[in-house]
């Protein structure tokens, strides 16, 4: 056999021991923390039709994801995003429905990056989804549950940047801009190249002053100071009415508390296309990536049969564990398991005992005295309780 059967291929990892039973605790917190907002677990499926995740519903490129056709000869993708998949499955099933629906979910999404870029491309996601409802509230309300996740994970040292989709969009509205200027635009502003900026709008048509507000985009984050500075010097409809949303967004968040773990990145600009209103993205030590991402995306639905307003969050578990780690944040992991030993002859003794043991709760091992590995153990130095039968 091939040695390197026995690696995992590039972005793909095991995970076992006490690892993963740190993973599963963390999983596990996050949920409860999403479920006591009145969220209902959905389960959708690990891979869809192609068209779900491509028909406006995201920006990954083809090529990003893990395709594969069907006996039927239809195109399947691995999911890479969960959230189109829960629009698809509400117009299904709550089309109908006028009040708020709150669903909440876990699991694996599939992302093919590229190898030099160091990131996993199978990553689990918990998540909560709020459709029928475009209140500030509920923009409020995803920004509150963020904070209340990471308190739930056990960090108290992370910062939620707020951002709006309406701000960027208005502006390159106001300018007119082509598709291609503005992908080369949003590829210039994520890197914070000021001086690419510069030049690329030198010969457009656009205002001086409107010119200085791109340049500036980079560097518009900071406290809600940077909100009163953006009003001052834009104009279009649409970026103000984006910036009056997110002061009213932090008002609730003042009368709650949780606006000291807020700041503002007007600059912020998702990889998804369809983010539409509040765009935020949650950081903490130990981690470049940030851990938990959302924002609002009123027109998914539409693509489906369906116009509903919707905002949603995804935890990401495994930058979340590896911040953990390094920030060397513990749990309380079980660690009281029992070995039963016991010779041939006393098995049904060993058996009721141990099912004594487990239906009161105790995690139980059965081993015979007489197993050829047991020659040598010093069992004095195993973390497991020790009984002989």
């Amino acid at each position: 056999m091939s040695k390197r059967l026995l690696h995992t291929p590039d972005g793909v990892m095991d995970i076992y021991n006490g690892q993963c039973e740190r993973k599963h605790v963390l999983v596990t917190k996050i949920l409860h923390q999403i479920h006591l907002h009145s969220f209902k677990d959905i389960q959708t499926p690990v891979f869809e039709y192609f068209d779900v995740f491509n028909q406006g519903n995201q920006s990954l490129s083809s090529r990003e994801m893990y395709k594969f056709i069907d006996r039927d000869g239809d195109t399947m993708v691995l999911r890479p995003d969960i959230t189109p998949s829960i629009a698809r499955a509400f117009v299904k099933y709550f089309s109908e429905e006028k009040l708020p629906v709150r669903f909440s979910y876990k699991g694996n999404t599939y992302i093919n990056h590229k190898n030099y870029q160091g990131k996993l491309k199978e990553q689990t996601q918990i998540g909560a989804e709020l459709i029928n409802d475009d209140s500030v509230f509920a923009d409020a309300e995803m920004i509150i549950l963020t904070v209340e996740c990471l308190k739930a994970a056990g960090l108290s040292d992370f910062q939620v940047e707020l951002g709006h989709a309406g701000f960027f969009s208005g502006l390159i509205k106001e300018a007119a801009f082509d598709e291609d200027t503005v992908i080369e635009l949003k590829s210039l502003i994520e890197n914070k190249n000021y001086f690419g900026i510069e030049e690329l709008l030198s010969d457009k048509q656009v205002s001086n002053e409107l010119k200085k507000v791109f340049v500036k985009l980079p560097e518009m984050f900071g406290q809600a100071q940077t909100i009163y500075d953006a009003l001052a010097v834009v104009h279009n409809e649409e970026s103000r009415a984006a910036l009056e949303r997110i002061e009213k967004i932090y008002d609730i968040l003042r009368l709650t508390g949780n606006d000291a773990y807020v700041s503002f990145d007007l600059g912020m600009l998702s990889s998804y296309d369809y983010y539409t209103g509040i765009i935020f993205k949650a950081y903490t030590y130990g981690t470049g990536d940030a851990v938990i991402t959302g924002g609002r995306y009123d027109n998914m639905l539409s693509k489906f049969g369906k116009n509903a307003p919707a905002i949603g969050l995804a935890v990401m578990a495994d930058e979340l564990l590896s911040a953990l780690n390094r920030q060397k944040i513990k749990y309380d992991l079980k660690d009281d398991d029992i070995l039963i030993l016991y010779s041939e002859e006393r098995i049904s003794e060993a058996i009721a005992k141990a099912n004594e043991l487990r239906n009161s709760g105790s995690c139980v091992n059965l081993l015979e005295t007489s197993h050829p590995e047991l020659s040598g153990i010093d069992f004095s130095k195993q973390k497991a309780h020790i009984d002989v039968v």
